[in-house]
């Protein structure tokens, strides 16, 4: 991997200033040119599976901010859809899955898993070749437990209660189902490192919801095994972890599953945040809505990260995905912000 990619460095360890930055769902709808080719595309998954206008939306912001790092376009729901499931997403609505039973579970197919994932491959091939020699290429997955739990609601809730109802009730229909997510994860995710991405990131958007035992069996032990699978095939590419809504399960989070950094989300405490650093690389944690409200907020938010964790192993990024009313003019402040640091 060429030396000039600096969230490598940091994620080795070393500490960079100004660090470097990207944004959790970049390519998305608070940019003028991205709307304009999701119209072109049809469905949103038209997008997700079209190699040529998923390159072209994960290279808008790049070309746009000049982000240290570009992540790949797709969905984390495009693991049961390979897997045979019905996925569709309506607007205003997100997506939708025909709910799955615990007699389904065993009738999910891999058989042509990484034939329908081919055109997610294809886009990762070509943004290695299409960006600039220094932008780190993310490839990612859900985690099986937030990607568990739309598939046994068939659509987001707000504290995924039919999923810990299914868990609780179905316990081994529901590990059945995770070591389904975890091995076609694991596989997936090799495929991306094979096809240029230099780093992997694994979204748990869903794991504040749990309990410490439940925690420990969904979210941490599943974990574990995908990064035990990508190591074994990969032992150099790095892998961020993101368990939203972790809180004081982070630390156990990074040492039990052993991933290279840790995402923070917005509510974890600077000062929390400087601890966890002590064990590697942190990546976050600005809180969306300071981006949103733009100006003095978002510089306070700003320096404060900067001030608290800049002088060790930083990748600045948000807290969560950028939001859709985002202005372009509060991306440009935070990044020019955070590159031109000089006050610290």
């Amino acid at each position: 991997m060429p030396e000039n990619r600096i969230m490598l460095d940091v994620l080795k360890g070393k500490t960079v200033s100004p660090p470097p930055l990207w944004m959790m769902r970049q390519a998305g709808r608070y940019l003028p040119e991205y709307r304009q080719t999701r119209k072109r595309a049809g469905s949103f998954l038209d997008l997700c599976y079209n190699p040529d206008l998923a390159v072209e939306v994960t290279l808008q912001p790049i070309e746009r901010f000049g982000f240290d790092a570009s992540i790949l376009f797709s969905d984390i729901l495009v693991v049961p859809h390979a897997l045979g499931r019905d996925v569709r997403f309506e607007e205003g609505r997100g997506p939708l899955l025909t709910p799955i039973s615990a007699k389904e579970i065993s009738a999910l197919s891999g058989e042509t898993f990484h034939v329908n994932l081919e055109p997610v491959y294809d886009a990762v091939r070509q943004l290695r070749a299409k960006l600039p020699d220094e932008t780190t290429l993310i490839g990612f997955c859900g985690a099986p437990w937030t990607v568990a739990t739309y598939m046994i609601a068939g659509h987001g809730t707000p504290d995924q209660a039919p999923a810990r109802l299914f868990a609780y009730r179905e316990p081994a229909a529901f590990q059945q189902l995770l070591k389904v997510l975890v091995d076609h994860s694991a596989a997936y995710l090799i495929r991306q490192i094979e096809a240029g991405a230099d780093v992997v990131q694994i979204f748990d958007s869903w794991s504040g919801v749990l309990d410490e035992a439940s925690f420990e069996l969904f979210c941490v032990k599943p974990l574990a095994e995908i990064v035990r699978q990508v190591r074994a095939a990969h032992p150099d590419v790095p892998i961020i972890g993101f368990p939203k809504g972790a809180g004081d399960h982070y630390r156990s989070y990074r040492q039990k599953t052993g991933v290279t950094g840790l995402g923070l989300d917005w509510t974890v405490p600077l000062t929390a945040a400087r601890e966890l650093q002590r064990d590697g690389a942190v990546q976050g944690n600005l809180d969306p809505l300071r981006l949103v409200a733009g100006g003095k907020a978002l510089a306070e938010g700003v320096e404060a990260i900067l001030k608290a964790l800049g002088n060790g192993p930083l990748i600045f990024n948000l807290g969560h995905g950028i939001t859709p009313e985002t202005p372009l003019a509060h991306v440009e402040q935070m990044v020019k912000l955070v590159r031109n640091a000089s006050w610290r």
